[in-house]
């Protein structure tokens, strides 16, 4: 591949591939709450809970159509931790034959707690291990010192320790748009804090954000290179129960064509400092929760387009890198 694959990393820091089992800690999100209107424009309501773990779910398939009943629920998925592990651990040996794990806290924003509920919860679900790796999603406006200092404890264990942060965007009236419910000086902030406490940093983007052109996503990139170990890349998609779904069946936004999308990708990877991670290349929502896009490939036919495009184009990461 063209750009730093995250799978290639793993192997090489602990010799053999190593697999998230992503898990939901029932923790909500600041942004959820009536004054902030209930989430960001893009956000179903199931804080991107991993497929396996979507009770009552597990009979839909790749090219599923889309079930409105179901997409627009807004049902969480709050099982026991160690029962999502337990189904985590299983369907990720049947799949792929995993022997060795990360732990995952996926969905919604996995620092919203007092720090004494975060280490009970964090603790419960690390004596389910061994796992190589903790990896927690979080937003900006959710992190602080003592949050930190305790997640980089964990270092102490043995672990590799992660910190996902969202940005979507470098563009203070995109977040604004999207209700995102903080600017981009408070992700410069955490994400400054985060490297502080020495922890592995890895950041959320999406292409494609109504009204933003190559400029806003070169500027994306920028930020991403002044802090980032790693980055997921994200499609902007149209999930059913969102605010984006309604604009999006009234004319309001556009999403990018497949076409655009992958030259998108292709200019934010060559923009990238070059030892960056990519960790995520498009959005897999599942096909029973999306209206659109209906006609990308999935995620491996994708990688195999956008490979090909550089590799035409003569691209690679960082190949348009500028250090600022």
């Amino acid at each position: 591949m063209r750009w730093k694959v995250y799978s290639d990393y793993l192997r090489k820091r602990f010799g053999m591939s190593v697999f998230r089992i992503g898990v939901d800690a029932s923790f909500s999100c600041p942004n959820r709450t009536k004054e902030r209107m209930g989430g960001c424009a893009f956000c179903d309501g199931t804080g991107a809970v991993a497929v396996y773990q979507r009770s009552g779910e597990g009979g839909f398939h790749h090219d599923a159509e889309y079930n409105r009943a179901v997409a627009e629920s807004k049902v969480g998925y709050h099982q026991d931790i160690r029962e999502q592990i337990t189904k985590g651990k299983e369907f990720l040996r049947r799949r792929y034959g995993a022997e060795a794990y990360s732990i995952y806290f996926q969905s919604f924003s996995n620092t919203y707690a007092p720090v004494f509920k975060l280490k009970e919860v964090y603790d419960e679900a690390l004596r389910e291990g061994p796992f190589k790796e903790l990896i927690i999603s979080t937003r900006p406006d959710c992190l602080d010192d003592e949050k930190l200092s305790l997640i980089s404890s964990y270092k102490e264990k043995g672990l590799d320790v992660e910190i996902e942060l969202g940005l979507q965007s470098a563009n203070d009236d995109t977040l604004r748009y999207i209700n995102r419910g903080h600017d981009v000086a408070c992700y410069i902030d955490a994400a400054r804090k985060v490297k502080e406490y020495g922890l592995f940093l890895s950041t959320h983007v999406i292409l494609g954000l109504p009204g933003e052109t190559d400029d806003d996503f070169k500027r994306t990139a920028n930020v991403v290179n002044a802090y980032s170990d790693a980055v997921k890349i994200h499609n902007l998609d149209i999930a059913g129960g969102t605010r984006f779904q309604y604009e999006y069946e009234h004319g309001m936004i556009r999403l990018l064509t497949l076409d655009e999308y992958i030259q998108a990708v292709e200019l934010f990877i060559a923009r990238l400092r070059p030892d960056i991670i990519i960790q995520r290349l498009i959005s897999e929502t599942p096909s029973h929760r999306l209206i659109a896009p209906r006609d990308f490939p999935d995620k491996s036919k994708f990688i195999r387009l956008l490979d090909a495009k550089m590799e035409a184009d003569g691209l690679m990461e960082g190949s348009l890198y500028e250090k600022t």
